[in-house]
Parts: structure tokens; C-alpha cells; sequence
């Protein structure tokens, strides 16, 4: 795609992990010119798992795709005042490899006085945290998993990664945007632990115990405040059932043959049924009633009734089973992409459609495949230069 919102922004990523690199991706596929700098020999997520039978990384590829891939010796004098040149030609940095005062905003504002610096950070106080340790500290992993569980349960989506991946990206866009009407630079911090405290407040489950002195109660797979829950057919297959409406759960009583039933529960708990935190409180009296029907059927029977009604509902799947489904396969945002060392899949793009169209994915490059090319192109230096740098040991 030509004409991309951001086709003539150039950014410097130093980073590892998940926020860091997800928000330079999305820059990328947003149409800047992102070149990701690790040191020789690749940061800590370079081998990080999935890997393929010949070790190649997945989770790399997954990343970093439609970036260029710098290496530098960044511990040596040589090498950080390369990679500061780099930072200064191009005017953004987002890192989350804090604590570093040759790529800190002062060091580098000195350089490059509009520069626009965005640094993700584990805690606000200046302490170190990965998505799993904030997240183990909030109290999202008391509310998850089943009601009669004692211990924590940590969720598979590292959401506070993801979300603060997005706010960075924001953040570099809002800077740009304020730097092209006044002339200024940013200094940006984004602490990881803040992304995830006002995600729980602006969800009000921080709220809900300033306000009421309540905690989150341990709910398993019900939907909190309203009527959800999951179900197994008669073949052994699970569904998701949410009912957030009047109308949805009209529907859910009258396919399930429980209409009677439930107004018969309702009056016999004093319970109004037409207001969805009664459904709620009641969730375990209904959710025995209409269990029965899902138990009396299979899944295509399950799916072929649920879909004539306007209940919410979707089918437990694996990954393995998602991957198969049309929602990839024929899904415009997935397209074939030859991943060198990794092999040819559907990868997603920019999940953006602009008039009706998705940016495509790029593949991500090899450590160091793009050194020679950000030296000459965005440096100006001579082909001799860099080979000394390379013999030197300063880049690769």
C-alpha cells in the first residue's frame, strides 16, 4: 500500500519482549520506516518460544514483522555513539530497556532537541516488572479461574504487554502530531504497572472496592453482572452463552423450553428477571435449567439453534481449530507471507482496514539484516566505514 499515515516517519526501537516490539510493529504497518536496533548477537527474546525444530523463533517473527534489524555493540563507547547518531537522524526512540543514560531523554534531546522519546518502564517507582508480576499484584489472578479455587490463576494473554504496546504507539503518534504544530520534542514514560492499574479502574474493579468496600468475587466462567456462562453438549463440546439483553434472554429461555420455569424460579425467589443483575445473583438457578437442553443435544444441533436466535454465543476452539476456520483463512486480514527461516503461513497484518482495504504483513528480519543498509541510507556512510565497523566489532 502507498500513501500509509506515517510513510514519512522514521523511529528507532531498542527493546525485548512484548510492548516495546508490538508497538514498533504497529507503527510499521502503519507506515513508518522502523528499524529495531539489538545488541550483537540478539536480545533476550531473540530464541524466545515458539521455535521451530531448527530453533528459528516464532514469537520473533511474530513481532517484528515489516521492521529493519540493526546489530551494535551497545556496551562500548564506539557503539552507543553510532546508535545515538541513528536515534538523533531519525527523532523517535521508543525503548522499554530503561535505565540506560547514553539513550536516556537528556542525553539524546542534547542531540536532537525535538526529539520525541517514549520509554516503557515495569513500575512507576523506577522498579523492574514483566506483565506476570504486575499482573500477580493487581488481583486479576484471585477473580480467574474456577469459584471454589483457593490459589491465583494467571491468564494466558499478557494483556497488560498488549495494551501498553498500543498506548506506546499512541503516544508516538500524539507526539508527532504535537511536534508537527509547535516544534517540540516529548518525553514520554509509560510504566507497565500504570497501564494495568488504569485498565482495573477505568473497568471499575479498583473502584468497586474504593466506593462499595467490595472485592471481585471468584466467578469461574460466568459474565459478572449480567447472564453468562459456558456449556457442554451432548457430544462433549463447549459453548459460550452470554446474555446481556432483555431480548437475549427471551431468547435463551424460549429455546431452551424453560420460559415457564423461569418465570416459575422468579416468583419463587422474588426475583424480576428483566433485570439483568437479578439474572446474575440467580445465575446458578437459571444456568440448572437450561443446562438441561444443551446436555439433550450436539454441538450442531447447539450451533444451528443458537444461530436462529440473537444470543451471543461462540464454540470453544483450540488454535489448532482456529487456524483451519474461514474467519482465517478467508479472512482479509490473514495473507500468505514467506517468513525467511520460518516458512510460508497466513500472517495478520495491520487489523486497521483503511477504505476497505488491511496493510499487509511484512516479514520480520534476521538479527543484524538490515545494518549495513540503516548505516548507509539514514548515516551516510561509505561502504568502507561500515565494513570498519563491522571489522571492529562495533556492529554486525
Amino acid at each position: 500500500m502507498t500513501g500509509m499515515p506515517l510513510a514519512d516517519v522514521r523511529i528507532v526501537e531498542i527493546s525485548s519482549f512484548v510492548a516495546v516490539p508490538l508497538a514498533g510493529m504497529t507503527l510499521a504497518q502503519l507506515g513508518a520506516d522502523v528499524v529495531r536496533v539489538d545488541p550483537i548477537g540478539g536480545a533476550a527474546d531473540y530464541h524466545r518460544w515458539p521455535v521451530t525444530d531448527s530453533g528459528e523463533s516464532i514469537y520473533w517473527a511474530g513481532l517484528n514483522k515489516g521492521k529493519q534489524s540493526m546489530a551494535a555493540d551497545m556496551r562500548s563507547p564506539a557503539g552507543q555513539e553510532l546508535v545515538q547518531r541513528l536515534i538523533a537522524e531519525s527523532g523517535v526512540l521508543v525503548t522499554n530497556v530503561a535505565g540506560r543514560e547514553w539513550h536516556s531523554y537528556d542525553a539524546l534531546a542534547k542531540l536532537r532537541p525535538d526529539l520525541i522519546h517514549v520509554e516503557v518502564s515495569g513500575r512507576a517507582d523506577g522498579g523492574t516488572g514483566v506483565d506476570y508480576t504486575v499482573n500477580a499484584g493487581l488481583g486479576f489472578p484471585l477473580v480467574t479461574g474456577p469459584a471454589n479455587l483457593s490459589e491465583p490463576v494467571n491468564h494466558v494473554l499478557p494483556a497488560w504487554d498488549v495494551a501498553c504496546g498500543i498506548y506506546a504507539a499512541l503516544a508516538v503518534v500524539t507526539a508527532l502530531r504535537h511536534r508537527d504544530a509547535t516544534g517540540e520534542g516529548a518525553r514520554i514514560s509509560i510504566p507497565l504497572e500504570n497501564v494495568a492499574l488504569a485498565t482495573a479502574g477505568n473497568l471499575s474493579l479498583l473502584t468497586e472496592a474504593m466506593v462499595n468496600g467490595t472485592a471481585r468475587e471468584r466467578i469461574g466462567n460466568s459474565v459478572y453482572g449480567t447472564y453468562g456462562q459456558n456449556f457442554t453438549s451432548s457430544d462433549g463440546v463447549s459453548f459460550m452463552v452470554v446474555a446481556l439483553t432483555g431480548r437475549h434472554f427471551r431468547d435463551l429461555t424460549e429455546l431452551t423450553g424453560t420460559t415457564k420455569a423461569v418465570a416459575a424460579l422468579g416468583d419463587a425467589l422474588g426475583a424480576d428477571f428483566t433485570d439483568e443483575g437479578e439474572r446474575y445473583r440467580h445465575r446458578d438457578a437459571l444456568t440448572g435449567l437450561f443446562t438441561v437442553w444443551f446436555t439433550e443435544h450436539t454441538a450442531d444441533e447447539v450451533a444451528a439453534a443458537l444461530s436462529s436466535t440473537s444470543i451471543l454465543w461462540e464454540r470453544y476452539r483450540s488454535f489448532a481449530e482456529v487456524v483451519t476456520d474461514e474467519r482465517v483463512t478467508a479472512n482479509a486480514l490473514f495473507t500468505p507471507l514467506n517468513q525467511p527461516r520460518i516458512g510460508e503461513y497466513l500472517a495478520p497484518g495491520l487489523p486497521l482496514a483503511f477504505d476497505g482495504v488491511y496493510p499487509p504483513p511484512s516479514a520480520a528480519p534476521a538479527l543484524g539484516d538490515d545494518t549495513e543498509k540503516v548505516l548507509a541510507d539514514r548515516l551516510g556512510l561509505s561502504a568502507d566505514a561500515i565494513r570498519g565497523l563491522i571489522e571492529s566489532g562495533i556492529v554486525a
